[in-house]
């Protein structure tokens, strides 16, 4: 056992430590052998380098703790070499090939130091790590940018010829675009991660000329162009910038020199260019200058409050337009009323469309400007269902149904700007009364569908009423049907009469409070008791009362005289030619009426009709007008004398040359243009007794839920809930609250009068 301990001992391997120490003249020769390696390849002598034998003297002296010498004595060579050759060459070549010289000096100085770099590996990995010291390839920018592009007589002449350069392109020359980009790069480079040597040195002046550049090109645009022009140039000139930043300048330049322009070439000069005389916004919006708007618009999108100036100048255009289509009524009837509403409402979609990419901001001013003017008229609800009644007529020429639909659609967009949507509502129903009862309508379709635009729009209470009408008529066919079975089972006479009745419920139509007078002919009268007996007999109970105003009738007339003109009637009337004449004519109940008259005596006078068919005087006018003063083809009667106007003692007589090429002739009403102006006041009394009790249920409403509440709170909740039928003014809700306190709905509280509470 012994012996093979004593064998392992002698043959156990020791490793010696590396001497620590070198006796400073070998470091010395070290640094001189390295040293003059630096200065040839800082002079491109590097050929005969053995680069192997570079790295491991490096690597020695660092090992050896004599890193510092290394550092140090890099430093000196370098800028040693830099001070005294390059910066020399490149000063001399100030006034002749500046950025070529410079250039070439930059790229041999970056290649020397990377093959330095590689040279110097391990102290770059040790000594400067442990030392936190630059690296050797930082040291070498650093010097360089030091000691040779920061030198004042270079520092200065660069950034002024760059600056020139600039300059000079601006104007139209050609420069020496690679020339600017290497110097700008070696700039970015120079500041080892940092934009500070560009941004200090090249940057900020160049943002400086330029701001001054375009404030003087700006003031000069202005003065020689029209606003359309200017916004093209400027435009060209931010491309132009742009490009320049991306091609030769650094690309962190593009934001700031744009930020630049539209400073001052936009920012500065808003409102001179939107207000431009001849060529601002509205001369384009005049002139449907679609691409110049939307060239502005591009333009003034990039600065703040750019919007919002071309907004204020297009909003003053609209509303000036707006409050001129409003109140220039009296020459327009409702429907191109509404028309120029409508066009102008598309004028500004397509502007919204094609110029402005549907901006919201835009789209708001546009909402908002409509409501303010088509509020500014009291009678827009009005018209406006007079225009959708006219659209939803039966005899619309030449529009399809989804013409109809498109039409309707554009409505809806001027009913939601409607505030007062109640007028609109009780107008609607009566209209829609008339197309339902005299049988107008173009489609049931296109009724649901209106009906459901609006319930969409504000609710199904708004439309319960409206849905009820067609369920009304629906239920009124059933009736009818049962009627003439009942007439057939039980014989009754009806004396010639074919009676179709259309029973209303009161709650839905929009029957006048009280019925207008009418003193109906025996036979239509004793045909509509058989039908009243009918009906209470099986609906006991219920009351039925005559609506003259909305009926309609088919009258079989004969004219006896000869024509007045030699026409062909064959086919229009039943007799050989000189006898007598028969046709259908289609007329309303009042017409009715006054034609009835005639089979009792041939001639009338005015006052005479009115004291014995009892019309109310309005009615009586329009049915008189309509059949002695309508179109040529439908005048059943002749007045004398022959004057527009019809006094109580003109006369009446049958117009018995009367003729026509259809056997069935329709008389047209004389139409109304909207309601009179005592019809007008008496819809809006109706309007506000039913918004005293909407105002009023409100008020219950909110107090039940909230219990107590501040009279301004109150006030504000109210309008709130109201506002998508009509918006109540403060002082009206006041008095529906003091009503209420009245009824002992609300109490004020003892302590302070404006707080409400409610009363359980």
């Amino acid at each position: 056992m012994s012996m093979n301990k004593g064998k392992k001992e002698t043959n156990k391997m020791r490793i010696r430590a590396f001497p620590m120490t070198m006796d400073q003249k070998y470091v010395d020769n070290i640094w001189a052998l390295l040293k003059n390696a630096i200065q040839e390849i800082q002079k491109k002598n590097n050929s005969g380098l053995s680069f192997e034998e570079l790295y491991r003297n490096a690597y020695t002296m660092v090992l050896h703790k004599h890193g510092e010498k290394l550092y140090t004595g890099l430093r000196e060579v370098v800028t040693d070499h830099l001070v005294n050759k390059i910066r020399e060459d490149v000063v001399e070549s100030l006034n002749n090939n500046f950025l070529q010289t410079l250039n070439s000096a930059w790229n041999d100085h970056q290649t020397s130091m990377v093959m330095i770099r590689d040279i110097l590996m391990y102290m770059d990995r040790v000594y400067v790590q442990q030392n936190t010291v630059d690296n050797v390839y930082n040291l070498g920018l650093m010097i360089f940018r030091d000691q040779v592009t920061r030198y004042p007589n270079i520092r200065d002449h660069l950034q002024q010829t760059l600056l020139d350069m600039v300059a000079r392109e601006r104007k139209g020359e050609v420069v020496d675009r690679g020339a600017v980009k290497n110097a700008c790069q070696m700039l970015m480079v120079l500041g080892i991660e940092s934009r500070t040597v560009y941004e200090e040195d090249f940057e900020r002046p160049f943002l400086d000329q330029s701001g001054e550049f375009y404030r003087r090109e700006s003031q000069k645009f202005l003065e020689e162009n029209s606003a359309s022009v200017y916004i093209n140039k400027v435009e060209a000139r931010i491309n132009e910038e742009a490009e320049r930043a991306r091609h030769y300048l650094d690309n962190s330049t593009e934001d700031p020199i744009v930020k630049v322009l539209e400073d001052e070439l936009i920012s500065k000069h808003m409102k001179t260019i939107v207000e431009m005389e001849n060529s601002g916004v509205v001369h384009m919006l005049k002139h449907n200058k679609t691409e110049d708007l939307a060239c502005m618009y591009k333009l003034f999108i990039r600065v703040p409050q750019g919007l919002k100036t071309m907004c204020d100048c297009i909003s003053a255009y609209l509303r000036e337009e707006g409050k001129a289509l409003v109140q220039d009524e009296g020459s327009k009837n409702a429907i191109t009323y509404i028309q120029s509403l409508l066009d102008l409402k598309d004028r500004f979609d397509h502007f919204l469309h094609q110029s402005f990419s549907e901006d919201r901001q835009f789209k708001q001013m546009v909402s908002g400007d409509f409501e303010f003017f088509i509020n500014l008229n009291q009678k827009s609800p009005e018209y406006l269902s007079l225009f959708v009644d006219d659209k939803l007529k039966k005899g619309v020429k030449g529009m399809s149904e989804q013409e109809i639909e498109n039409v309707l659609d554009k409505c809806m967009v001027l009913f939601r700007f409607l505030q007062e949507k109640d007028v609109f509502e009780r107008y609607y129903k009566q209209h829609l009364a008339k197309r339902l009862l005299l049988n107008k309508s173009v489609s049931d379709d296109s009724e649901k569908n209106m009906i459901s635009k609006l319930k969409t729009e504000c609710g199904c209470q708004f439309t319960s009423k409206l849905e009820g009408m067609f369920k009304d008529m629906t239920v009124s066919t059933i009736t009818m049907d049962e009627f003439k079975g009942h007439l057939q089972t039980s014989g009754t006479n009806l004396h010639g009469v074919d009676l179709f009745v259309r029973v209303l419920t009161t709650g839905f139509w929009p029957t006048q409070s009280a019925t207008p007078k009418c003193n109906i002919p025996t036979a239509p009268r004793m045909a509509f008791e058989a039908f009243r007996r009918f009906y209470l007999a099986k609906h006991s109970g219920r009351q039925l009362s005559l609506q003259p105003q909305l009926g309609s009738a088919d009258l079989n007339a004969t004219f006896f005289g000869t024509k007045k003109d030699d026409v062909d009637a064959s086919g229009a009337s039943s007799a050989p030619k000189g006898g007598p004449r028969k046709h259908i004519i289609q007329v309303s109940t009042f017409q009715m009426c006054v034609l009835m008259l005639f089979n009792n005596r041939d001639k009338w006078t005015y006052e005479e009709m009115k004291s014995e068919t009892d019309i109310p005087e309005k009615d009586l006018m329009r049915a008189v007008q309509s059949l002695a003063l309508g179109k040529m083809t439908q005048r059943i009667l002749v007045k004398e004398p022959k004057t527009k106007e019809i006094e109580s003692d003109h006369t009446l007589v049958v117009n018995d040359q009367f003729t026509s090429k259809l056997f069935r002739v329709k008389i047209q009403t004389v139409a109304a243009k909207g309601e009179s102006e005592p019809e007008r006041k008496e819809t809006r009394s109706k309007v506000d007794e039913d918004r005293k009790h909407e105002i009023e249920a409100a008020i219950v409403r909110i107090m039940k839920a909230r219990k107590k509440l501040q009279h301004n709170i109150l006030i504000a909740e109210v309008t709130e809930q109201l506002k998508v039928r009509f918006l109540p003014s403060p002082v009206v809700i006041k008095k529906r609250i003091e009503g209420l306190i009245e009824r002992e709905y609300l109490a004020r509280t003892p302590e302070d009068r404006k707080i409400y509470t409610y009363v359980a």
